[in-house]
């Protein structure tokens, strides 16, 4: 990134965490800035590719979709094909929203959200279906204390 992230810049940024959906005008006011200024300020911050995307955050409840079920996998394969194979496999599964490589016991972490039990037994039939996995062990969600939390930047 050619230009750094000042304390302005991080306000605009938690500002935008907390509700994107907030006029340019409001996180202006909030930061202590004119519209213009704040105008461009996020408009670089949006060329860097510091912000990615605006998303709106759902009630899982309210959609019935309230089954969250970590995934964890461990394989015996390591090589750059075989990753690209998976992640591909992977990322074409709608109902993973969140999916990591990560160290330790397990090599990969998935985050999936479906509506029961019956769903996400086909999401794993899918999830191990062309893809050579050595263990697949699920963890499933009884409560989220905390979920989308914005990223702290002080």
């Amino acid at each position: 990134m050619s230009k750094s992230i000042d304390k302005i810049d991080r306000r605009i940024l938690e500002e935008l965490q907390n509700d994107a959906s907030q006029s340019q005008r409001a996180v202006a006011e909030r930061v202590g800035l004119s519209q213009n200024a704040c105008w461009r300020r996020i408009k670089a911050l949006e060329a860097t590719g510091v912000i990615q995307r605006r998303t709106v955050v759902v009630d899982r409840q309210k959609l019935d979709i309230g089954l969250v079920v970590f995934a964890m996998v461990r394989t015996r394969h390591h090589s750059a094909d075989w990753l690209r194979r998976f992640r591909s496999h992977v990322s074409n599964i709608p109902e993973v929203v969140d999916f990591f490589r990560i160290g330790g016991d397990y090599d990969y972490l998935l985050k999936i959200i479906t509506t029961d039990m019956h769903t996400y037994d086909s999401v794993y039939k899918r999830l191990i279906e062309n893809v050579e996995l050595d263990t697949v062990t699920s963890y499933f969600s009884m409560e989220a204390i905390e979920e989308q939390r914005t990223i702290a930047l002080t």
